[in-house]
Parts: structure tokens; C-alpha cells; sequence
């Protein structure tokens, strides 16, 4: 029994395979995301390229993402937030990392990608990269009470 790589926890023919072979289709728009990671993670380019919205498909490089799909190795999906793509809406937005070595590198693609539901049937339609946002620091001022809560000014106490 293979377990499904799209971090479900169930076996793949129970999960992703359906999907992928077309015997079912996506519910939902994050259930389509997870059958995409599984396809690429079996290199499925087919259904890649079915599952992509007609109206986003100029352009789509067959041959450099079969090429990518293979000689990446597959880490994990995680998903980090929906919003809509229910099985009662008609579009969706899934934010992902999908974590892959790629030349002994180890990579994650951060995703917020984009689906929209087409004749009842789910289909991706572009992905925009979620970059890190820039950390921030609170500055503590040498008259503002400790952060140790001593209950000293800073300067008096760990400011020293």
C-alpha cells in the first residue's frame, strides 16, 4: 500500500489516484491542489495539463515540467490556508509549500494558487509566489520598563 503523497494520510488509490485517473473529480479546489502535488510527484503530466483552466494553458512547457517532475525529489505538501473553493463555490484559493530536493538543494515552492470551477468540474488557473514577509523588532527604549518585568527601567535593569 503506498500512502498518497499529498499528506493526507490514506492510501493513494484511496485519495489522489481517483482523481488523477479522471474516475473522479475534485470536490473541492484544495482536494485538486493535493491530486496536482501527486501528479507531479508521479509525473502525471496529463492530467497537469487537463486540470489547468483552457483559458491558462498558452504556454504551458509539457516537456520542462515532465522534466522538473522527474528529477525533483517530492518532500511533502503542506497546506497552509483555503479560501472558498468549497464544493458550493466557484472559485478558490489554496496557499501551499510544496517541499522538493532538486540537485542535492532542498527547495519549497510557496504558493497561493488560484482555481475557479468551470462546467461543476475544478481547474487551476495561475499561482502567485508568497515571498517571506520581513521580520520586525519591536525597539526598547532606555526609559521604558524592562522587558523582564522586574519592574525596573530598561536601562537599570537588563539594558545595563
Amino acid at each position: 500500500m503506498t500512502i498518497c503523497p499529498c499528506g493526507s494520510g490514506n492510501p493513494y488509490s484511496d485519495c489522489c489516484e481517483k482523481i488523477i485517473s479522471g474516475n473522479e473529480s475534485a470536490r473541492t479546489a484544495e482536494q485538486l491542489m493535493r491530486a496536482r502535488y501527486s501528479a507531479y510527484v508521479f509525473a502525471k503530466m496529463n492530467f497537469l495539463f487537463e486540470s489547468t483552466h483552457p483559458d491558462h494553458c498558452q504556454g504551458y512547457d509539457h516537456a520542462g515540467t515532465k522534466e522538473w517532475a522527474e528529477t525533483a525529489e517530492w518532500k511533502g505538501l503542506e497546506i497552509i490556508t483555503t479560501n472558498g473553493g468549497g464544493e458550493d463555490d466557484s472559485i478558490g484559493e489554496v496557499e501551499f509549500i510544496a517541499r522538493f530536493n532538486e540537485k542535492g538543494n532542498s527547495r519549497e515552492h510557496h504558493e497561493a494558487g488560484q482555481f475557479k470551477r468551470k462546467d461543476g468540474r475544478w481547474f487551476f488557473t495561475e499561482g502567485q509566489l508568497v515571498r517571506q514577509k520581513p521580520l520586525t523588532a519591536t525597539k526598547i527604549g532606555r526609559n521604558d520598563p524592562c522587558t523582564c518585568g522586574s519592574g525596573l527601567k530598561y536601562k537599570k535593569c537588563c539594558g545595563k
